[in-house]
């Protein structure tokens, strides 16, 4: 018996999985942007998450349309994604003083390529509930850090 998934496009799938990507990496995103008010937010986010899933589709597609007379592994595709995440985040840690900025960011960032790559892998239900964690972890944990830096400022 047919089902719904053999009468749609493939194509419209590799658009939906890219969708979602860029969908989620700006979510996580729009927290830096608008909470964090870092310079990296929706749109670096967004494009960094497209970027992994992006990779990781064209290496699933070759994968497929090479069977057997190459011998090439997708996951080596998402190796070279966190690879490349790490230098892009390298960039954005910088030293002002004694203090160091821009990790959280790149830790998101890094995220942010997980996601896609999890969508690539068509994972849509650990790629959205690792949104909702690092939504978790960068908007609740925050609050408390602030909580308690104000709480140590006041009993020092």
């Amino acid at each position: 018996m047919p089902t719904p998934a053999d009468f749609i496009d493939p194509t419209v799938i590799l658009f939906a999985k890219l969708v979602l990507a860029v969908f989620l990496g700006g979510v996580i995103g729009t927290e830096r942007a608008v909470v964090a008010h870092q310079a990296a937010g929706t749109r670096t986010f967004g494009l960094v998450s497209l970027g992994a899933c992006l990779f990781i589709l064209t290496g699933n597609f070759v994968d497929t349309a090479y069977l057997g007379i190459v011998n090439f592994d997708p996951a080596r595709i998402s190796a070279a994604v966190v690879m490349g995440i790490g230098f892009l985040g390298g960039g954005l840690i910088i030293f002002k003083g004694d203090a160091l900025h821009g990790v959280t960011t790149a830790a998101g960032l890094w995220l942010a390529a997980g996601v896609g790559i999890a969508v690539g892998f068509g994972m849509y239900a650990v790629a959205i509930f690792a949104t909702f964690l690092a939504l978790l972890v960068l908007m609740g944990m925050w609050y408390f850090e602030n909580r308690f830096k104000s709480w140590f400022a006041d009993h020092s």
